[in-house]
């Protein structure tokens, strides 16, 4: 029996013995049960493995492991938290939330089956094209609990038609979400922003961060800016799914965490009179506190509204928006040539600097000649002898021709760069622009050209490569106005009452000088039509920059009361032509009389009431 076992075993296909003489070598004696003897040792060792695997994974891993199989079994689908509103000054609200209905896919509740069949008729049911459908759905898995918004803001007809079809046997969900809502529509939108659905790019940049599919963000103005804390936590419903995962049932509900409210600077019924102000011009107003930064109002036109955009823009809306003159662009930080108005920095130069004195009176003329070049007066006829103060009332280009050639172009670049021109004034809106203060350098990178006495003489009245904000000029404004500090424009209310502003060490006769001359400016100058008694006697300064081939752009700056500024305005026309103290002016008036009247502004009287009303000569 041996043998023929061995044989059986060990014998090669031609019958032979391999093992013969080996095994008749060998001892025989109990090797029959030498085969079991081993067996069960094996065993028992084995047996042992497994018994110690499973006592540490009861005991030293049997939390841990329990949480893994828990986290398999249960899955969130999760549920976006409510944005957290906006609100003025005054606790008035400037961005909020409305509920709307959404409709989501659920690929963990698709009939796969049916899939072709039910896609076809959601694109039917909501008018869009069914591979916009199957591109949202691609991104996520066929088991995933996620929920993939496919439209928000769903009309009463969609949902009526998708409650027919019987879309929630299907894996379709209709369900109720919050919507960012803007009361006043355009009101503030350029401060305000928007909010919209992530794209894939930004969904890859903030995935990192916890954003998911379908994530709503801000995509512009405060919206953007303070979006970690308006957004908020996600929640959800909680379900328990099998090892394929499929679903079982729902468990409940993970409640989310809304964002955080915020209160902002701007005053509502202002910032309504501001934008009513601009009418149907390409122009910006900007009004702040001259003495903490606080920005009052912000306005610019053309501009849009967000609730256009808070859910699935039409093609209809978008061809609009896209067809008027850039009506997402803040004309209040966008650059433009600051014209006149800058010839504040220029007699700030002139007597820092020393090179002229606070009753320096200079000739003025139709034009002069220098540097080979002829430059002319605005009014071609020059204004006799002006000292600074009568200079500015009158913006006698030849007085500060005058100014600039002697003070030097290096001296005008410093000083505008100390008044905060040529960098961001650091606004909490990301889409301001820092301007320009070009220098030498910078000429010769951009032209290959030394700078030149020209470019000086252009300089000295605001023209030239200067470019500025309208931002950044009511800054400019606002250091005559609290006696010589440059202050930081803001839109937060700060909890905290830090320090906004900081010296810029003006002499006291240079801040007399200036203010001087600016409420000359208003008394009797270019900017006559503020002399009203509607608002407190005010200050300010005209200016009116060639803009070829279009009109010329307008400004007007101004504060009020001229002895105890409690408001500085600035308005710009873009390419609306007229003058300064023409154009602009009457429109920071407007918003003084909202300001300093409770928002109503009073009646000009005439001359039948016993009063003349005030002269308007203007440039």
């Amino acid at each position: 029996m041996q043998n023929r076992f061995s044989n059986n075993l060990s014998g090669d296909r031609s019958g032979n013995d391999l093992s013969s003489g080996f095994y008749n070598k060998t001892r025989t004696v109990g090797q029959g049960n030498q085969a079991w003897v081993m067996m069960g040792i094996i065993t028992l060792g084995l047996l042992g493995a497994i018994g110690s695997r499973l006592f540490y994974l009861q005991l030293n891993q049997g939390a841990k492991n329990r949480q893994v199989a828990e986290n398999n079994r249960v899955r969130t689908v999760a549920k976006p938290p409510v944005r957290g509103n906006i609100y003025d000054r005054k606790g008035r609200l400037l961005a909020g939330n409305k509920l709307s209905h959404s409709i989501f896919i659920w690929p963990l509740a698709v009939k796969r089956e049916n899939w072709l069949k039910t896609r076809h008729r959601i694109a039917e049911i909501l008018g869009i094209d069914e591979q916009m459908i199957q591109k949202k759905v691609a991104n996520v898995s066929i088991n995933s609990a996620k929920r993939v918004r496919i439209v928000r803001d769903l009309s009463e007809a969609q949902i009526t038609a998708l409650q027919e079809y019987g879309a929630d046997k299907e894996g379709i969900d209709v369900d109720i979400e919050s919507v960012r809502y803007y009361p006043g529509g355009q009101l503030a939108a350029h401060v305000l922003g928007y909010t919209g659905e992530m794209n894939e790019k930004e969904l890859e940049k903030l995935r990192p961060l916890g954003y998911r599919l379908g994530d709503v963000t801000g995509k512009m103005g405060l919206e953007s800016t303070l979006e970690s804390k308006l957004r908020g936590e996600w929640g959800g419903t909680q379900i328990e799914v099998d090892g394929a995962g499929r679903l079982q049932q729902f468990l409940g509900q993970k409640v989310s965490k809304p964002g955080n409210d915020v209160t902002i600077t701007i005053d509502l019924e202002l910032q309504k009179v501001a934008e009513a102000a601009l009418g149907t011009n390409k122009a910006a107003i900007v009004a702040m506190d001259p003495n903490t930064g606080e920005i009052l109002a912000m306005a610019s036109r053309p501009a849009f509204d967000p609730n256009d955009l808070s859910g699935r823009i039409s093609p209809e809306v978008w061809k609009k928006l896209q067809g008027q003159d850039h009506p997402f662009v803040n004309r209040a930080l966008r650059p433009f040539p600051p014209a006149s108005p800058f010839k504040i920095v220029t007699t700030t130069a002139a007597l820092e600097t020393g090179k002229f004195k606070p009753d320096t009176i200079l000739q003025t003329y139709p034009s002069l000649r220098i540097g080979g070049f002829t430059f002319a007066d605005w009014n071609h006829a020059g204004f006799g002898p002006l000292g600074f103060p009568g200079a500015l009332k009158w913006s006698s280009d030849t007085f500060f021709y005058q100014v600039g050639q002697r003070v030097g172009g290096p001296s005008l670049i410093e000083w505008s760069r100390k008044y905060g021109y040529g960098k961001k004034t650091g606004i909490e809106l990301p889409e301001e622009a820092k301007g320009l203060v070009a220098d030498d350098n910078w000429k010769q990178l951009n032209y290959k050209m030394q700078w030149s006495i020209g470019d000086t003489i252009n300089m000295s009245i605001g023209q030239g490569f200067l470019q500025a904000t309208p931002l950044q000029a009511v800054g400019m404004f606002a250091v005559v106005a609290n006696g010589g500090y440059h202050v930081q424009p803001h839109l937060i209310k700060d909890a905290t009452k830090r320090e906004w502003r900081e010296s810029m060490n003006l002499k006291p006769t240079t801040i007399a000088t200036l203010r001087k001359g600016l409420r000359e400016v208003v008394d009797g100058g270019t900017g006559a039509v503020m002399n009203s008694p509607t608002i407190p006697k005010a200050a300010g300064k005209s200016g009116t920059a060639e803009a070829p081939p279009g009109p010329s752009h307008v400004w007007f700056g101004s504060y009020a009361p001229a002895d105890k500024p409690a408001i500085v305005v600035l308005a710009f026309g873009e390419h609306t032509g007229g003058g300064g103290g023409k154009t602009a002016a009457p429109m920071v008036l407007k918003v003084m009389e909202a300001y300093f009247n409770g928002g109503k502004p009073l009646p000009v009287k005439n001359e039948k009431d016993g009063e003349k009303s005030a002269p308007k000569k203007t440039r």
